[in-house]
């Protein structure tokens, strides 16, 4: 290769990096996203309709407005603060929570009854605002649909191989993430809620009561295993993160009054 060409080359790299560098984190972490935010958007929305479509949303409004009032105060804060992020709570005794691209979470009520306070549901939110903020699951996506297949999406196109695709994708969303995406988003995620104002420690708990449960159910969460980290490593991380943040994250509130006012929403 001449070294007119390898200059065309790096000044393509170059460009690319400029053009796609997108932010994925505090600090100003960066990464190549070859979706822009609106075409993650548009794909999302699209996933979000169809997880609407399939699923029963809650229509207790006490129950829904509370969730999103805590998400959108982490959002507002995350390193992804200008994404129009919506929050909806899934009826169903299912222990689970996840986050579809461009800002579209969703906690199931099986996850909300075993909560004890604010702060738990705060680290499940700030959790899965992370991998938004991360964009994992664009990258993942990216990886195993295609950037073409991703582009005819987020375009609308109603073919029946989008529609699949659309299908397929929210199958990638739901099996969760790499152990490295997950431990990320618990990085991520106790840092998002102590700076919203909520005891980082809620996340350690929440995280011990999944591992109870898991012993009570065998098989719970079997799935969700295979990728992600195991739960006891997760615990430990998370309580050296808030060691790190000095005595007075610990001292934040976990506003357990609150959240058991809440808990009468769910039957």
């Amino acid at each position: 290769m001449n070294q007119t060409k390898i200059s065309m080359l790096i000044s393509f790299i170059l460009t690319l990096f400029i053009l796609y560098c997108a932010t994925t984190g505090p600090g100003g972490k960066k990464s190549l996203i070859l979706i822009s935010t609106d075409q993650e958007v548009s794909i999302g929305k699209q996933f979000s309709d169809e997880v609407n479509k399939t699923n029963r949303i809650s229509e207790d409004k006490v129950l829904q407005s509370y969730v999103n009032d805590i998400g959108q105060e982490i959002a507002k804060i995350s390193d992804r603060p200008n994404l129009d992020y919506h929050f909806s709570v899934i009826d169903t005794p299912i222990v689970n929570a996840f986050a579809c691209p461009g800002g579209f979470i969703y906690v199931y009520t099986g996850l909300l009854k075993i909560m004890d306070n604010q702060a738990q549901l705060a680290g499940v939110l700030s959790h899965e605002i992370s991998h938004v903020v991360a964009r994992h699951s664009v990258k993942r996506l990216q990886q195993i649909l295609g950037v073409q297949v991703l582009l005819s999406i987020a375009l609308g196109e109603s073919s029946e191989l989008t529609k699949n695709a659309v299908s397929t994708g929210i199958g990638i969303v739901l099996q969760g993430y790499s152990r490295e995406n997950e431990f990320e988003a618990d990085r991520y995620g106790a840092y998002y809620m102590t700076k919203a104002g909520y005891n980082p420690l809620g996340m350690a708990q929440l995280l011990e009561k999944l591992q109870e449960k898991s012993k009570e159910k065998p098989g719970f969460f079997e799935k969700l295993m295979v990728t992600h980290p195991p739960t006891e490593e997760r615990i430990r991380e998370v309580n050296k993160l808030v060691d790190s943040y000095g005595p007075e994250a610990k001292k934040l509130p976990y506003g357990k009054e609150e959240y058991q006012k809440i808990k009468s929403h769910l039957k």
